[in-house]
């Protein structure tokens, strides 16, 4: 928004010379980031009580040895602090011409939405099974991922023909195929995939947070790269105009994903809920379909990949087809608390485990 009144300030009357500055993505990006985490923290603490009086509270489910006595009542669809602040601030730095930023925000809603409803149908049931079924969730999900496929394949997408159903693979400069048709399955997949991995991951104080944030941190470099004719030409990518406005809008989530935490962390004030996670989720599976670095994601979301992996191995292979638990509990993060181990340990392990995979997924741009 600024920088399009900047423009035409600077078009109508000349402007002072700084309004330049907002030509410049990465003053953008960590404005956008420092707008957003000031926000969240300021209605952070509104939100909370807010949430806490008019009952919008987390229901926990028991897991019998594992003690969960002290999160029951915990104010949830703490994701709308998030959502509330991206909003208000990337709005304020985007680009209003840009077709990504607009696709992002409608995805970024969309699952928030879904997440929303999910949440209250939860707490009005009193229980974690009372939300959404399964298969309204898939529908409403493969809804989006449908639509989205159907605009990023129509003359109106903003990625190059010729990109549109390559498959990448990190570390590799070639495409390895063109999907073809069957790149719509693939990229209604990976919307599905991502949005419930991050939303499984979210079951701990600050658990799914901090991996988040490193994720839009790898996407919004190579958002930066992909955008820059020169940087993307000397590091082997193919150049999609305007995909820098993605670096915006993901400075704009890690600053909100920050200013939660505040609040997040051990012991929470408050969850995000599927509120947060589904939203966080879906608007990052987004930004891979759009900047064609897909499985990208298997590397810098290696947390999620795992723990979505571990819910889908118990529930399907374990239970369903063999009868039994693989694990004694799933996503994987419980049978580690289950084995004793502290959740503040097991939390600020996994985000050792995200860091480290974030700089293989870096690593990864150059080393091609």
């Amino acid at each position: 928004m600024l920088k399009w009144l900047a423009a035409i300030l600077r078009a109508e009357w000349g402007g002072p010379g700084w309004l330049r500055l907002f030509d410049y993505l990465s003053v953008r990006t960590m404005l956008a980031a420092l707008t957003t985490f000031v926000i969240s923290l300021i209605i952070g603490r509104l939100m909370i009580r807010w949430l806490h009086d008019r009952g919008y509270r987390d229901v926990v489910e028991d897991y019998g040895v594992i003690d969960v006595g002290n999160k029951r009542g915990t104010p949830t669809m703490g994701g709308l602090i998030i959502i509330l602040a991206v909003l208000a601030g990337y709005l304020l730095w985007f680009d209003v011409h840009s077709k990504l930023a607009w696709a992002g925000l409608a995805s970024l809603l969309w699952f928030g939405l879904l997440g929303l409803v999910d949440d209250l149908y939860k707490i009005r049931g009193g229980s974690g099974k009372a939300g959404l079924s399964q298969g309204v969730k898939l529908f409403l999900q493969t809804a989006f991922a449908g639509l989205f496929v159907w605009w990023m394949l129509s003359p109106l997408s903003p990625v190059p023909p010729e990109l549109r159903t390559q498959l990448y693979i990190p570390f590799m400069k070639a495409p390895l195929l063109d999907l073809g048709l069957y790149f719509i399955p693939f990229a209604i997949f990976t919307i599905l995939a991502v949005s419930n991995s991050v939303n499984f991951a979210d079951g701990m104080d600050g658990l799914a947070t901090v991996p988040v944030a490193i994720v839009y941190m790898v996407y919004a470099v190579v958002a930066y790269v992909i955008g820059n004719e020169i940087y993307s030409a000397y590091l082997n990518f193919d150049y999609v105009a305007g995909a820098g406005e993605f670096a915006v809008l993901a400075g704009a989530i890690i600053g909100a994903c920050l200013g939660f935490l505040w609040y997040n962390f051990f012991p929470a004030q408050v969850f995000m809920g599927d509120t947060g996670s589904m939203a966080l989720g879906g608007l990052v599976a987004v930004m891979a379909l759009l900047l064609k670095q897909e499985l990208l994601f298997l590397i810098a979301g290696g947390v999620f990949v795992v723990e979505g992996a571990s819910v889908l191995i118990q529930e399907k292979i374990g239970i369903r087809w063999l009868g039994r638990r693989i694990f004694y509990r799933a996503p994987i993060h419980h049978a580690f608390q289950h084995r004793g181990v502290a959740e503040t340990k097991v939390v600020i392990r996994f985000w050792i485990v995200a860091m480290l995979l974030g700089f293989i997924a870096l690593l990864s741009l150059k080393f091609r």
